[in-house]
């Protein structure tokens, strides 16, 4: 049926089909459900408890970040950027990548700012997806990349990683391949488990999406958040996968600005035209100023303010590990990100409910300490064994929280 007939009337019968939909959600929309995430945070802001549910990052903010965004403010970069994002802030992010991680990047052609790491997983999806194909992620994943590809009508296909140290079995991603499959989706490191992916686990997934001929979309964002003997490598820095891996990365954790939204993707230039086209049509641009404040921040701070970030999360990781385990929790310790998945088994008698998502909310009851149901990270009936904190909180909440946890026992 023509949207409208010559001259832009409707015709009698177009009216009654209308008339025959009535008014009602999508068919998506009564499917979908509050972030777990969200839904914590809300109920600990009711209580006035501490928000170790969501990844807020409420540490500090490098002055040169801050002063630069109010000075872009003062100085009129108020109003839309290019598409892509200011030139200074795309060269600036080539320039790092090509230091850090060794992957020579073309900053006109191959590098997209976006309005944060979440934008940029919905516009590469829509760019490179279309209903029906398969994508496959490792499980525990991150809820929103769930829940963006199932609004596409993309299917997500769990692949299980084996706990407790998140092994990747690289059959069971084999397994897991059929025609539909498109792409794969590694978070490393990740959210919620802070698994870093090992050189040899990424480099049995880059043969296979080889063979199979898949993209790979790698989310960075927490790549400045190592700890121990862990390194970080970019699946795009292997033999054969430049074309193919989609980088999505930002700045929202590592400048502490999760509310400024600036995120980016590099990719191969055939693919950036088509990514851009569905950034500028859902979001148009990242907010300007916060653009040219944080491209101050990569400028100016260089390979010491990466290492002290690592560092002083590393500290607060080992302070959350000690409060989990004096309240009875078995934490899970994690190699990057900072984020902590705990098993709750053996506090039966102490937290009430059967699922994760009733033992976190008799947790914030006892403790004024919010986290949030790990089966919010996994297909349904698994994962209702663990909670996740995030430590990424000023150390005077992080000390507070951690008091509190300890009155559990």
């Amino acid at each position: 049926m023509e949207a409208l007939s010559e001259g832009g009337v409707w015709t009698m019968a177009q009216t009654e089909v209308l008339k025959g939909r009535g008014l009602g959600l999508s068919e998506l929309a009564p499917r979908l459900v509050q972030s777990e995430i969200r839904a914590m945070s809300v109920e600990s802001d009711r209580v006035n408890g501490v928000n170790l549910a969501q990844g807020v990052c409420d540490t500090e903010v490098p002055q040169v970040v801050l002063n630069g965004a109010a000075a872009a403010m003062r100085d009129g970069h108020n109003i839309y950027t290019r598409l892509d994002g200011i030139q200074r802030l795309r060269r600036a992010i080539a320039e790092k990548t090509e230091r850090m991680q060794g992957i020579v990047v073309d900053p006109d052609h191959e590098v997209l700012v976006t309005s944060g790491a979440t934008g940029a997983f919905h516009a590469v999806a829509m760019a490179l997806f279309d209903p029906g194909d398969e994508v496959l992620l490792f499980e525990p994943y991150y809820g929103y990349h769930v829940g963006t590809l199932k609004s596409l009508r993309v299917t997500p296909v769990a692949v299980e990683l084996e706990a407790p140290e998140w092994k990747l079995d690289l059959a069971r991603v084999r397994a897991a391949i059929t025609p539909r499959t498109r792409a794969v989706v590694v978070n490393t490191p990740s959210n919620p488990a802070g698994k870093v992916f090992t050189r040899e686990e990424l480099q049995g997934l880059a043969a296979i999406a080889q063979e199979f001929d898949l993209f790979l979309l790698t989310d960075e964002i927490y790549e400045h958040f190592i700890y121990g003997d862990a390194k970080h490598l970019s699946p795009a820095t292997l033999e054969g996968m430049r074309e193919r891996t989609i980088i999505m990365s930002g700045y929202s954790k590592t400048f502490s600005v999760t509310g400024w939204r600036i995120g980016y993707v590099i990719a191969d230039a055939k693919w950036i035209p088509a990514i851009g086209y569905f950034h500028d049509l859902l979001y148009v641009c990242a907010p300007s100023p916060f653009q040219h404040g944080v491209a101050d921040g990569v400028e100016q701070l260089g390979q010491t303010f990466y290492a002290r970030l690592a560092l002083d999360h590393e500290v607060k990781r080992e302070m959350l590990v000690s409060a989990l385990r004096d309240a009875g929790l078995t934490p899970h310790v994690p190699d990057g990100a900072y984020y902590i998945l705990a098993s709750t088994t053996g506090l039966e008698g102490v937290l009430e409910g059967v699922t994760a998502a009733q033992r976190a909310r008799s947790l914030l009851a006892k403790t004024g300490v919010a986290a949030v149901a790990g089966s919010a990270f996994f297909r349904p009936g698994k994962g209702e064994d663990l909670l996740r904190f995030c430590f990424a909180k000023k150390d005077e909440d992080l000390s507070e929280a951690c008091r509190r946890l300890r009155t559990l026992k």
